[in-house]
This record gives C-alpha cells, structure tokens and sequence, in this order.
C-alpha cells in the first residue's frame, strides 16, 4: 500500500469519526478533510474539483429554492391537513401511508427532490397538528425513500450509471429489481408497526381538532397555489422523462426554481435563505474526501480484492457483491463504488462469464445499503437537515440505530431473492 493510499484512509477514517462523534459538525469535518487531502498533496484543487457532483449539488439548491417559493402558497398545510383527515388523525396511518408516498414518488424521482416535498409536509402534520415528535416519522421516510429508489432506473443514480453499461431498460429494473423492493418494503413495513404502531398515541382531542380543520383555510395565496400545483406535476414529469430527453436532473429543478421565482414574485434575498448551505458544504466536502480514496486507488482494491474472494463461483460471487456493496454503500458514497465496480463486471463479461445476475446485485447492494447510516445517501443527509431546521436534531447514531439493522434484514432479503431468482430456479 502507498504513502498516498494510507494517508487517503486515514483522512476518511478521521472524518468518518468526527461525524459518528458529533463534536463538531458533519459539514466542518467533510470541509476540513477535503483540504487535509490537498495539503498533502493527494489531490490538486482542479481534481479535487473533478470529484464533486456538481449534478447532485445543482439538484439540491434548485429543489430547496422551488420548495422555499412554493411553500409561501400554503401548499404543505394544505396537504398535511388534507392527508391527516383522511386517516382521522391516526398517527401510525399517517406513518404508514406517508413512507408508501415516499417509496411510490422516489421509484420516479430522484430521493433528493421526494425528501424535500415530503419533509415539510411531515413535519407541518406531526408537530403543528398532532404535536407529536417529528423524528420517527423523518426516520421512516428516509428508509422508504432508499427502498423505493431501488426499483426503477430512474430512482437512484447507481441504477442510471448500470443501465447505461449494461444496456439495460427502464422496464428491465421493473422486472428484476421491483419485485424484490416490493418484498422488502413489505417487511419493512411491518417492522415500522412493531417499532412504532403501538408507541404513537394521540389524544381524542388532538384527532378530532384535527378533523374538524378546514385544509382550503390554509392555503395563503390561491394564485401561487394553483401555480404551484402546476409546476409540482412538470417537475414530476420532467424528471420520470429527463432520461428519455437526455436532460440532466440538475437543469430541470434549477429551471423549476429559476421559473417559479418568476411567476411567483418572490424576494430573492429571503428565498436564497432557503438553501441549507451547510448541507451543500457537506456533500461537496464529502465528494472530495471519497475521491481521494478513488482517486489514489483504495476503492479500486477494495473492488479487487471482494471479486478474488469469490473465484468466479455464481453463488459466492452473489452473496459477496450484495452484502460488500449494501456495507460499503453505507459508509462512502455508492457512485464512486459502483463506478469502480462496473469496469470489473464488464471485463468478467467479456471473459464469458455470465453476468447478469451481478449488474442486479449491485444494484440492490448500492442501493439499499443507503438506508444504513445518515450519510449513506443524499436524501438522508437533506432530511436530517430538515429536521435539525425545525429544532429537532437528528444524530447520527439515532438513525443508525435504527438504519443499520433495518439495512441488513433488507440485503438478507435481496441476497436470498437474488439466490432463488438466478440460481435455485435457473
């Protein structure tokens, strides 16, 4: 190992504890690490540069300038009364049919923008109707939103980047992937009722407060609420499409917040306040710190070192590539993972091994293994700070207890399907 790789290592490590132990911000430990690494020369600023995901960043400050205008409508009370009177204020129903949306809207868009829609809403029903404890309800959306972006092409970037190399359809996800997501989200939402449906309790009083709320009451300007609804069903379809028309998802939500701050008039220095700067330092810091370790080639041996241990047996190689890429996934950011794993799949494919089988377990690896820490995938960094806004921090070990164990009875889950799906019925 060289000078560079370890000292790579030790930076992720340090940076990765700094985080666990909350004793100074997650967003001053990724910065601090990120220059750490260029001054010891591991990268140059332009490299440095070259590792951020400008895409991810641009779709983050254009959803949260579009989510800062269109809430000024009244929107979110509106639909947070709406939906707590349908379940008549119960708040497990609430929790329930909430992380249903959730998995349902980040199948077809990306977690980031599905986060940022559904946050304020949970939060307007639990605290300011019911006056219930936001967090758990934040908690379960987050897993939601990793579980249901696993299921389509679209609904998670690791999906895009194998579709792409591995020629693989919208449809093709559908068939493969969605009826395993299906199978884990039913689990997981049976393990949300026994950690959580009998714990949520709500006064009769609050419930029938809740019932007798008039949700058109809540709307604050009718104009920018009609707009609103209107730019919310183009930014959905525009992003189900953006693959079709070659758009990056940036350039649709930064066009959403640049049309809607038009049409709707509003103040710019009071909508830029919006922005949760400190959550994009956070992931520019993170995306540089990551890099390093691709960049001096740690990752690259890491992926190596996982594919000698199976010695080309299907089963092994499976078992291996699920629960590698769900723990790995966890703790770095699973683009750079999947972008060094992609290379290594396509060579063995052209040794003439069958790998089909293995594009599939990394999907579901990559993408599941989000669900096991706070920073194993954007939208649960942005929730987190969601939540921290309305005064409710939400630790790093507060998910991660929860997280981590619910990340690995969903990777059992994906490894057996992957085992009967390709190997027992093959």
């Amino acid at each position: 190992m060289t000078t560079a790789q370890i000292i790579s290592i030790v930076i992720f490590v340090v940076v990765m504890a700094l985080i666990v132990s909350e004793k100074i911000h997650r967003t001053t430990a990724a910065l601090c690490g990120a220059v750490a690494l260029i001054l010891f020369g591991i990268l140059d600023f332009d490299t440095s540069v070259e590792h951020i995901d400008f895409n991810t960043l641009g779709v983050l400050v254009g959803m949260m300038l579009f989510v800062g205008v269109v809430k000024g409508s009244g929107i979110f009370e509106y639909l947070a009364i709406k939906s707590a009177k349908l379940v008549r204020g119960n708040p497990w129903l609430i929790m329930l049919v909430f992380s249903i949306i959730t998995a349902l809207l980040s199948a077809l868009l990306d977690n980031v923008t599905t986060i940022l829609l559904i946050g304020p809403v949970t939060y307007t029903v639990c605290k300011l109707l019911l006056d219930i404890n936001p967090i758990p309800f934040f908690i379960t959306e987050i897993l939601a939103s990793n579980i249901g972006g696993t299921a389509t092409l679209i609904g998670d970037p690791p999906n895009i980047m194998i579709g792409s190399a591995a020629n693989l359809s919208f449809f093709d996800f559908i068939i493969y992937d969605a009826p395993c997501v299906l199978l884990i989200m039913a689990a997981v939402l049976a393990i949300f009722y026994f950690m959580y449906g009998r714990k949520l309790g709500v006064s009769d009083d609050k419930r029938e407060a809740v019932m007798h709320l008039v949700e058109a009451d809540a709307i604050h300007d009718r104009s920018l609420f009609h707009k609103s609804v209107v730019m919310i069903v183009v930014v959905a379809a525009a992003f189900v499409t953006h693959g079709f028309f070659h758009i990056e998802p940036s350039v649709i939500a930064l066009a959403a917040a640049g049309i809607m701050l038009v049409i709707s008039g509003a103040d710019m220095e009071k909508t830029i306040r919006e922005v949760e700067w400190t959550t994009i330092g956070f992931f520019a810091g993170l995306f540089v710190v990551v890099g390093g370790m691709a960049e001096t080639g740690v990752i690259q041996m890491m992926a190596e070192g996982m594919m000698e241990l199976t010695g080309g047996d299907l089963l092994l190689t499976l078992i291996i590539l699920v629960w590698a890429s769900a723990i790995i996934s966890s703790i770095l950011d699973n683009i750079p993972l999947v972008a060094t794993l992609i290379p290594i799949i396509t060579t063995m494919g052209a040794s003439g091994v069958d790998v089909a089988p293995l594009w599939w377990a990394i999907s579901l690896g990559a993408c599941l293994g989000g669900c096991g820490t706070l920073i194993g995938a954007s939208a649960n960094v942005v929730m987190a700070s969601i939540s921290e806004r309305h005064g409710y921090p939400l630790s790093f070990m507060e998910y991660t207890k929860v997280g981590f164990p619910i990340m690995i009875v969903c990777t059992a889950i994906a490894c057996v399907y992957l085992i009967v799906r390709f190997v027992v019925l093959v």
